[in-house]
Formats: structure tokens, C-alpha cells, sequence
């Protein structure tokens, strides 16, 4: 088994522990709090769905940014950076540039990294910890604690965890050729990350978009041999209308945290149907750090 199979599997059991640890979780923004969530990579996308998640609630204006573009001209009362490694550079610039302006916020799964002195309020969800290059349970664990604390978190959300990982992938979907993941709301962030998944993984084609978006010219793309997974509800007539281009459509039928399960589950299965590890995708390090000349 790999170290990205391992963790993925692990997920149930992550997600429990930090919904648990949601309301005493020191840093987390009150409701009313202007917030700004930031993030690279797999925690841009996870930053996404937590800002439409806690907008859609009534909990506050939420905006998502890549660490690198964030915009110093607005006003915010709390700043939340995601990042695993505690290391990566934009979130460390970006935290060191608010300090005494804005109270920041960080998530990491590392206590020894500079993060911890860079962040005014530090959660370390060290249990969510990974070896493999390829973020998964902390990423989603991550994302749980959040929705935990927006009270939108329940024991049903584990349970179609646990089902994700033991139900079978849909017949032919490793064997598709390119792959296209849909949302909506929050959702799209997690349509975003599935397919960020799969290019790690499986150096698969894959796309993103929101479902609404998807006929408006990515659809061209869909026939035979291709796949169109849809996490949430899907609009009206949608699958419908990509059955009858001849591609495999993929309805999300769990919570859509769980849909991720499984896009993560199809990533591994498809590197190994093209003797690719998992572990060590391609041109990628845990942490992304840059220097400056």
C-alpha cells in the first residue's frame, strides 16, 4: 500500500477527532467577522470551499485567495492561512506582512515549522499529518474542522466517508481517457481539487468548473471515453445531456466531502492502471519553497 492509500483510508477517523475539536479551536473567526482564507495548491481549493460555505450560512463575507494574490487593499478582521508544511513561502510572506495589522489564523499539520511563530493563533492538526506529496486527509480534515465550526458538520458526512472507501469505483471510470469534475457553491472548490488530484496523481487531463459553466463551452470536449463527475447536486437535464455525447457520467450521490474520497481513491487506482506511484508525482516536493535571488 502507498502512503497516499494509507492516508486517504484514514480519513473517517481524522474527520471525527477534528469535529470534535471544532468549538474550542482557538483563531476561528466570529460570526459577523469579515474573513479572508488563503492557501496554495490543494489548500487554495480547500480555502475556496470553506469561503462559500461560511458565506452561504450567514456567517460573514468570506473571500478565498491564493496566498500569492492576496489583496493588501482590503480590510479584513481575520486572515486564515492554510498550509500543511507550515513552510510554503507565499503563506509565510503574506502572514509576515499582517502582522500587527490584521489577527491571522494558520492550520498546519507540522508544530516545528516557522508558521507557528509567523500566524498570531496557530491549529495544529497534527494527527492529519501525511508522508505522501499528495495532500489528502489533512486537506480534508482541515476543511471539516471549519464546516465544523460553522455547525454544518454531522455523523452522516463520516459515514458516507466510510462508504466512499468501500464501495467500488463506478464500471470503465479508470479506464476513461480525460475526466471533468463539477460543483456548485462550495462545492466547486471541491471539484477543483479532485481534478488537481488526478494530474498529481495519475498525470491525468482533467478540468474543473462550475456546473453551470460547464455547458458554455467545456462540454465540447466530453464523448466516448471521457468522464463527467458532478459533486452535489446537479442542474437540471445536465446528465441527460452528457450521456447523450457517449461520456460516463458520475452522479454525486454523498455528501460531496465524501464525493472527494473518492475522486482521491480514482486518482490512486488510475496511476496504478499506468504504472505510475502515487507517492512520488511528478516535479512536485511536500512543500513549495522558493528562493529569491
Amino acid at each position: 500500500m502507498t502512503h497516499v492509500e494509507d492516508e486517504l483510508a484514514s480519513q473517517p477517523t481524522c474527520w471525527t477527532r477534528a469535529a470534535s475539536a471544532a468549538q474550542d479551536a482557538p483563531g476561528l473567526p466570529a460570526q459577523g467577522h469579515r474573513v479572508a482564507v488563503v492557501g496554495c495548491g490543494t489548500s487554495l481549493f480547500m480555502a475556496q470551499a470553506y469561503a462559500a460555505l461560511r458565506e452561504g450560512a450567514g456567517h460573514g463575507e468570506t473571500d478565498a485567495f491564493a496566498a500569492s494574490e492576496f489583496p493588501f487593499g482590503r480590510r479584513y478582521d481575520r486572515v486564515i492561512a492554510l498550509t500543511r508544511s507550515g513552510t510554503t513561502t507565499e503563506v509565510l510572506e503574506l502572514l509576515a506582512r499582517l502582522r500587527g495589522e490584521i489577527p491571522t489564523t494558520a492550520i498546519t499539520a507540522d508544530p516545528e515549522t516557522p508558521v507557528m511563530t509567523a500566524a498570531d493563533d496557530v491549529l495544529v492538526l497534527d494527527f492529519a499529518d501525511e508522508r505522501s506529496v499528495v495532500q489528502t486527509r489533512f486537506a480534508t480534515t482541515a476543511l471539516t474542522l471549519l464546516r465544523a465550526h460553522l455547525g454544518l458538520h454531522s455523523d452522516s458526512v463520516v459515514r458516507d466517508a466510510e462508504r466512499a472507501l468501500a464501495e467500488p469505483l463506478p464500471e470503465g471510470l479508470v479506464e476513461c481517457g480525460q475526466f471533468t469534475f463539477l460543483g456548485r457553491g462550495w462545492t466547486v472548490g471541491l471539484a477543483n481539487e479532485a481534478a488537481l488530484k488526478m494530474r498529481e496523481a495519475s498525470l491525468s487531463w482533467t478540468e474543473a468548473y462550475p456546473a453551470m459553466e460547464y455547458r458554455h463551452g467545456p462540454i465540447s470536449v466530453t464523448t466516448a471515453g471521457t468522464a463527467t463527475w458532478m459533486f452535489g447536486q446537479a442542474p437540471d437535464g445536465l446528465a441527460e445531456q452528457v450521456r447523450g455525447t457517449g461520456a460516463l457520467w458520475v452522479a454525486g450521490s454523498l455528501d460531496p466531502l465524501a464525493e472527494l474520497v473518492r475522486a482521491q481513491r480514482l486518482a490512486v487506482a488510475v496511476a496504478a492502471a499506468r504504472g505510475l506511484d502515487p507517492d512520488q508525482p511528478r516535479h512536485l516536493t511536500r512543500s513549495v519553497i522558493l528562493t529569491h535571488s
